[in-house]
């Protein structure tokens, strides 16, 4: 039986070019997880010569069952920071373990290949994969993705996107009631290497102080009927802002999210 990424086909002239983008980011992890014995390459499914990768780092045990969490990036192929993001945050829980203490934190470096590998917004079929979730769609990557959002019952969804219309960072919740105090000091650890977009509208949403708690239709998200909704954060960065300085407000916030949602945990096991 074809996996559900054998639907997807690259142009045979243009593979060698274009694969560059994803090797960038792909190769590194590959390597990081050959000599990591916490960081595991557990990819979901294959098509030709390409693939949509999913790496795991397993972090110490924390006193209970691992807490998973997922990290999407590269939904939006003209979006590589958080792609990039991704691998140092993976080089970074490497060299300090200790930061994922408790967790299972699943990377998902590029959850649209084909739009990866050419730069572009769109997937093969020109749909935003970021408005098909949980309709019913047929494009191969959601249906990966939303197999794995049920199977892996995060405790936690976190999407690096990258908005060119922005010149700070903010951020979308939703999902459990905690959501809005772990984005907060999130932004702020970010706010040490890009500024906070602090207007009142933002992407056509009311904002307060860069969070949004309204969000698109069909994005990537748990589906509204799990009985016990996960936090979702959705992070964006200012496009035109240097790659680096991007990638590091990238990992302070995920840094800090970490960081807040363990202090939550034991606050709640205490009470």
């Amino acid at each position: 039986m074809r996996s559900l990424l054998d639907q997807i086909t690259v142009p045979a002239q243009t593979v060698s070019v274009n694969r560059q983008r994803g090797q960038a980011i792909l190769t590194p992890l590959q390597e990081l997880a050959s000599v990591s014995g916490r960081f595991l390459h557990s990819p979901i499914a294959h098509s030709s010569g390409r693939s949509l990768e999913r790496f795991v780092f397993v972090g110490q045990p924390g006193g209970g069952d691992p807490i998973n969490i997922g990290i999407f990036a590269g939904i939006h192929g003209d979006e590589p920071a958080g792609s990039h993001a991704l691998v140092r945050f993976a080089e970074v829980l490497h060299a300090n373990p200790e930061l994922a203490t408790g967790y299972k934190v699943f990377f998902y470096p590029i959850c649209n290949p084909f739009g990866f590998e050419h730069g572009t917004r769109i997937s093969q079929s020109g749909k935003d994969l970021n408005r098909e979730f949980w309709k019913g769609s047929a494009e191969p990557e959601v249906q990966v993705l939303e197999n794995e959002i049920h199977s892996q019952k995060f405790k936690g969804l976190i999407s690096l996107h990258s908005d060119d219309t922005s010149d700070g960072l903010y951020g979308f919740v939703r999902g459990a009631v905690l959501t809005k105090s772990l984005l907060d000091p999130a932004l702020a650890a970010a706010e040490q290497f890009l500024p906070r977009n602090l207007q009142n509208t933002i992407d056509g949403f009311a904002a307060h102080n860069g969070i949004i708690s309204e969000c698109y239709d069909g994005i990537l998200t748990s589906p509204s009927r799990l009985e016990n909704s996960p936090f979702e954060i959705i992070l964006e960065t200012p496009q035109h802002a240097p790659l680096q300085r991007q990638v590091e407000a990238m990992i302070a916030a995920l840094k800090s999210i970490l960081a807040e949602y363990q202090r939550f945990l034991a606050f709640a096991a205490d009470i």
